[in-house]
């Protein structure tokens, strides 16, 4: 079996109790049959304090406690089953998070989501162009994955600007004519399921003052930032490319790359708007917020692939 993943993978380590946005918060934890099984077994005190905070209601998951905090998150924001039990006997999902995995026909590519802030940080941060690095040496005969490959290239041509780079991806794509009004696109994103406020108060905010950002301020910013554009946009070939079915599915997907990376482009020209300053780190928030509200919602990433399919 070929294992690819970015050549950043391993530098991820998770920042626990430093962390400002808690994945142990907010989300519903479901636990695999196997660690399930493991706590029906533990016995005494521990046992009953496990079983007390899990339900099995439809499927087994932790019970959450007030303010949608997993019952097993202390007040230090660090877990009590690490503590108490060891890092073994985590579930799954706690163990994995925020670790993706593409399964394909010979080969597994792994990655890092964008939903975890420190992720965020260690790919966005990146100076250097993104490698993608294989457990063997092949000769590559996928067509999608020799596709997803060449677009890396293009997006990777630092001697254009990030929406010259955009657009040659289309073009690779057989895509033309694609125009993204973002103003109506925000409108359209403000349409889904959103889990936390402050994702449409940054969608409101744009909307309303569409018209009078300045843009060529923003790019005066960011013309030594565009790094940050090229590594979100690399992330999203990579993670959502190599299990297209066909050609007309990745025309699709680099749609829906290009207008992810157009909207991050606006908002974050919306927050120097409004604030006069647009920091490394209030662009680390604004791709974990896009990260967590669209890419950790199938039904979100479905219904943005849809809409798109009209607009090709």
């Amino acid at each position: 079996m070929l294992f690819v993943v970015p050549d950043y993978y391993e530098e991820f380590s998770c920042i626990a109790q430093k962390c400002r946005h808690n994945c142990c918060i907010g989300w519903e934890i479901e636990i695999d049959e196997e660690t399930r099984e493991k706590y029906r077994n533990t016995s005494g005190e521990t046992g009953k304090w496990l079983c007390e905070n899990i339900s099995d209601e439809g499927y087994s998951h932790f019970i959450l406690a007030e303010g949608e905090r997993c019952p097993f998150l202390n007040e230090n924001n660090l877990c009590d089953i690490i503590l108490t039990l060891g890092e073994e006997n985590i579930c799954n999902i706690c163990r994995d998070h925020p670790r993706f995995k593409n399964e394909l026909p010979g080969r597994i590519e792994l990655g890092l989501g964008l939903a975890c802030e420190e992720v965020s940080r260690i790919v966005l941060g990146k100076k250097e162009p993104v490698c993608l690095r294989s457990s063997e040496n092949i000769e590559e005969t996928d067509k999608i994955i020799i596709l997803r490959d060449e677009i890396i290239s293009v997006i990777q041509n630092r001697a254009k600007t990030v929406t010259e780079r955009l657009w040659e991806m289309l073009k690779l794509c057989g895509v033309s004519g694609f125009d993204i009004d973002v103003a109506k696109w925000a409108e359209f994103f403000k349409q889904l399921e959103i889990l936390d406020s402050e994702w449409c108060n940054r969608l409101d905010e744009f909307i309303r003052n569409y018209e009078k950002i300045n843009f060529a301020r923003f790019d005066e910013l960011m013309h030594d930032r565009q790094t940050e554009y090229e590594q979100f946009a690399v992330y999203l070939v990579y993670r959502y490319f190599a299990n297209a079915p066909d050609f007309e599915e990745a025309a699709l997907r680099a749609c829906f790359v290009a207008l992810c990376c157009k909207l991050i482009y606006a908002l974050g020209a919306c927050f120097y708007f409004k604030n006069a300053c647009f920091s490394f780190e209030e662009q680390v928030e604004l791709v974990r917020m896009f990260s967590c509200e669209i890419e950790y919602c199938e039904e979100n990433v479905t219904a943005v692939l849809d809409e798109l399919c009209f607009c090709m």
